[in-house]
């Protein structure tokens, strides 16, 4: 008897879930197939951790094959999905093209960076949806603080001592956070001290930081970031970004040279291309993560619009939390589809929440317990550990070196601006001019 072929496409909080849940539920039933353009499941959280040299890149990520042994990884980017014929067709990593075929399909692609038609912001902005981006920041915040250092200039060293994050959410909180820490530790081994302290600033349209949490939260991020000199500006957006600054909807113009966007994020554009019916962009399933009318395919995560059973009328929000749980349950019904379990409705509980601010200050909430300061600082490493999949040794040992030692001020240069534009459908790979011609992979399973 045939198995069955179940294909899941990305490898994010829900892809890696749902295969880490089908390889025990499914192992002897179906053959398991994970296709992605990396080969690790990218832990975002500890991303502003990576820009800022707090951890080596590789700590963030994780290896699929080591930790899926018994899944089939294929590397490319899925281009399109063919419901009729049950097929995907992908892009590998060296041009080639192949088939997959699937008798289920779990569709977990999660999201890009969220673009706004505001101009210049597409040619001067950078996202931060992925490791590439990590790296680039990394090297540009170095590049500014060390040219600013010899300017003779003082216009223009002002300019680059000055970073604009847009996007006081989750990851533009921690960007900032983590970035002043950074560059103050840079300027110190500066010769010319003197020269000026870095200037960050934060923007939203919102009225306050971290507007998603309860205000406890996000009163604490506001206080931790004035108090280090951070600027933080709500009700405040981008009317224009240019090559030499930010022009704000007031009417004021930032000298800068550094943009970058955190405004949010958006499902990602192979959704639309199903032709199946979306809300705000998502595709809408069932609460079972099942898509109607298709009783093969499944999605979850960033990519899915699923009814929150807690808040009937509404949708789950994109956040990694809800699509690490629903990447389980998509696990468990894929696996129930055939034979194996009995399948479940997607219900969630607020577990709590946790932002990094840098060194051993943070704000979480866990079990609706509002936490600051040191204490909340190692609730939320704590929490990171645990939910970590992989490399819990590394990142501790990390955590430890860096609070023991200076970080290493040097530009890698692994990462140029031009491979990491913000309007991308894959920001977890960099943009690579290439012109050989490939041969197809010629793969139909």
């Amino acid at each position: 008897m045939s198995r069955s072929r179940v294909l899941i496409i990305g490898a994010g909080f829900a892809g890696y879930r749902a295969a880490r849940t089908l390889a025990r539920a499914a192992r002897h039933t179906a053959d398991v197939t994970l296709l992605n353009p990396t080969d690790y499941f990218l832990y975002l959280p500890l991303l502003p951790q990576v820009a800022t040299g707090v951890l080596e890149p590789r700590r963030a990520t994780v290896s699929l094959s080591g930790t899926l042994p018994h899944i089939r990884l294929v590397l490319g980017e899925a281009g399109a999905v063919d419901l009729d014929a049950r097929t995907v067709h992908y892009t590998g990593p060296e041009g080639g093209h192949g088939t997959l075929g699937y008798d289920r399909l779990v569709l977990a692609v999660g999201s890009v960076n969220k673009l706004l038609p505001v101009p210049g912001i597409a040619e001067h902005a950078h996202g931060f949806r992925g490791l590439p981006e990590a790296l680039y920041l990394r090297d540009h915040v170095t590049r500014q603080i060390e040219l600013a250092a010899v300017a003779t200039d003082p216009a223009e060293a002002r300019a680059r001592r000055t970073f604009v994050v847009v996007g006081a959410g989750y990851t533009g909180t921690e960007v900032v956070a983590q970035g002043q820490l950074l560059t103050d530790a840079l300027v110190r081994k500066q010769p010319r001290r003197h020269s000026g302290r870095p200037r960050w600033l934060l923007l939203d349209i919102a009225p306050r930081v971290l507007p998603e949490l309860d205000e406890r939260l996000s009163g604490t991020a506001d206080r931790v970031l004035r108090g280090r000199g951070v600027e933080v500006r709500t009700g405040t957006s981008v009317k224009e970004a240019t090559r030499d600054g930010v022009l704000l909807d007031d009417g004021e113009f930032v000298a800068s040279r550094t943009l970058v966007w955190c405004v949010g994020v958006r499902p990602d554009p192979l959704v639309e291309s199903l032709g199946q019916p979306l809300e705000r962009g998502r595709l809408l399933v069932d609460p079972f993560l099942g898509v109607p009318g298709h009783a093969e395919v499944f999605a979850c995560g960033d990519a899915a619009a699923v009814p929150d059973l807690e808040k009937p009328g509404e949708y789950t929000p994109m956040t990694a939390q809800h699509a690490w749980r629903q990447g389980k349950v998509a696990g468990l019904n894929v696996a129930a589809s055939l034979g194996r379990g009995i399948r479940r409705g997607y219900r969630h509980k607020d577990l709590g929440f946790t932002v990094d601010l840098g060194g051993a200050q943070a704000a979480a909430n866990p079990f609706g317990i509002p936490l600051s300061g040191p204490l909340a600082g190692a609730v939320t490493r704590g929490y990171h550990l645990a939910a970590l999949p992989g490399n819990r040794i590394r990142v501790a040992a990390d955590w430890l070196l860096d609070a023991v030692l200076p970080r290493q001020a040097v530009q890698l240069g692994l990462v140029r601006s031009g491979s990491v534009p913000l309007d991308t459908a894959s920001p977890e790979l960099a943009k690579v001019p290439d012109d050989t011609p490939h041969q197809p992979e010629g793969e139909n399973r």
